[in-house]
């Protein structure tokens, strides 16, 4: 059966920015009187949507209906609109025939799902600058042996890390290295390629966390010859509360199934002396028990066509204008130091994270929102060990917002931003930026809840 008739409209353009997001327009209240576009800096945690992907889930809503339970038109329409939505994720993503494309509610899910799955007795080897959510998974089996490897300095140094630590691994036996595509805290790409090849040269599998690397550069599991990628909807311009786990099916088969229920099972008879016989399914499905997120679902694979159909090159090269035009700004204010592990020739997405001093983090993040409009993180960005190593000496407990006398933050501010972000949204960050420095805040604040807030 064909799909539901949706066809994306066209979107209005924003100056700009070459793919449209809901939100561009949101105008927010300042303390200091009056209302400002609101500047959404904050894209690591969650991107805003596409509008292409809110017309074509809007286009799709009257006609959901239950996916692979039923016989109604709506069911039959809706089935066909995930399933072909799982081809288009693999086309975006450059499986191989023999891959699958599980459908998570996100990176963690994803990697938690690939934790649960990896046969008894495997290594993990994975590098204390991830994510919590491809740093913790593994720990939670206990006939899994997880290594964790030291903050590389070098992208070199880093296949040399693994490799050494793969060579010295007894017994030999199978093994998995985790390993990020680009880092949310610093932003810097990692050498996948060259540590998906160290990996089978020692005979181990590699997954990558691509939440960070997919919204911004094109992710070909076939090119980099990684086994698995994981990713996030919500950071993909699609926030419908739906992931992707890709790659080779072998363990994905073998492992029991992620959750038990309607779904996943195949056949399902009472045994004889009580108890039932359940036959599990072995394709993606065996994973993904439940009514599954058609939207979400849908809602991925509308992002990853808007994504190619924009053209990555053109979209790396504008977002590197950002980039750089972000650094070079950060670098003529006095106190800041930007966080790097690899240096400042390291190539990098549009992710920076910074300290500045005598601020704490949490009180500039604030002055930021409530004196000019912008949204930045502050905090440790969930991956607590890396951005500890790059605070290095700098780091102590954080003071009393407002209080810059009671010593340097343990936190860190991050400006993240893709292909929906302005030139002006950059342009006032950087601005801000030197104002709050040089002048200092217009505004007073007080810590409430941990949070640091206007009075």
């Amino acid at each position: 059966m064909s799909a539901c008739p949706v066809a994306a409209t066209a979107p209005t353009a924003l100056a700009d920015a070459p793919l449209p997001v809901l939100g561009h327009d949101v105008r927010v209240p300042l303390v200091t009187g009056g209302e400002v576009p609101y500047a959404a800096l904050d894209y690591a945690a969650s991107a805003p949507a596409l509008r292409r992907v809110w017309d074509d889930v809007a286009a799709y809503a009257p006609y959901y209906g239950s996916v692979h339970r039923g016989a109604g038109y709506l069911s039959q329409l809706s089935t066909d609109l995930f399933e072909s939505s799982r081809a288009d994720v693999a086309a975006f993503l450059g499986c191989r025939p023999a891959d699958q494309v599980v459908f998570t509610r996100s990176t963690t899910d994803s990697l938690n799902l690939l934790a649960a799955v990896v046969p008894a007795g495997t290594r993990v080897f994975v590098f204390e600058t991830e994510h919590h959510a491809s740093l913790l998974p593994w720990e939670r089996r206990e006939d899994v042996e997880v290594t964790y490897l030291d903050a590389p300095r070098t992208p070199g140094q880093a296949v040399r890390t693994l490799e050494e630590a793969l060579a010295a691994r007894e017994p030999y036996g199978p093994a998995l290295v985790c390993v990020t595509g680009a880092s949310n805290v610093t932003g810097e790409l990692w050498p996948v390629r060259e540590l998906a090849a160290a990996a089978h040269a020692h005979g181990a599998r590699i997954v990558l966390d691509a939440a960070q690397l997919a919204p911004h550069h094109p992710v070909d599991v076939t090119e980099l010859d990684v086994d698995w990628v994981a990713f996030s909807g919500h950071k993909l311009y699609a926030p419908f509360g739906a992931g992707v786990l890709a790659g080779r099916a072998d363990w994905l088969q073998a492992g029991e199934p992620y959750l038990a229920g309607g779904g996943a099972s195949r056949k399902v008879a009472r045994r004889d002396g009580g108890g039932v016989d359940v036959e599990w399914h072995d394709t993606a499905a065996r994973h993904e028990a439940g009514s599954p997120n058609v939207i979400g679902v849908y809602a991925i694979a509308a992002a990853c066509k808007a994504l190619t159909e924009a053209g990555f090159e053109r979209l790396v090269e504008r977002e590197q204008r950002l980039v750089e035009a972000v650094r070079a700004g950060l670098a003529e204010v006095p106190g800041v130091k930007v966080l790097s592990l690899f240096g400042d020739d390291a190539p990098r997405v549009g992710v920076i994270s910074f300290v500045v001093e005598g601020w704490n983090s949490s009180h500039f993040a604030a002055a930021l929102s409530a004196e000019y409009g912008i949204g930045v993180r502050d905090g440790l960005f969930c991956a607590h060990p890396l951005v500890r190593t790059l605070l290095g000496d700098e780091s102590g407990e954080p003071g009393e917002c407002g209080a810059p006398e009671a010593g340097p933050s343990l936190n860190a501010l991050r400006v993240s931003f893709g292909a929906g972000t302005p030139d002006e949204h950059v342009e006032r960050f950087v601005t801000a930026v030197g104002e709050l420095v040089r002048d200092g805040a217009r505004w007073s604040y007080r810590t409430e809840a941990g949070r640091c807030v206007p009075v």
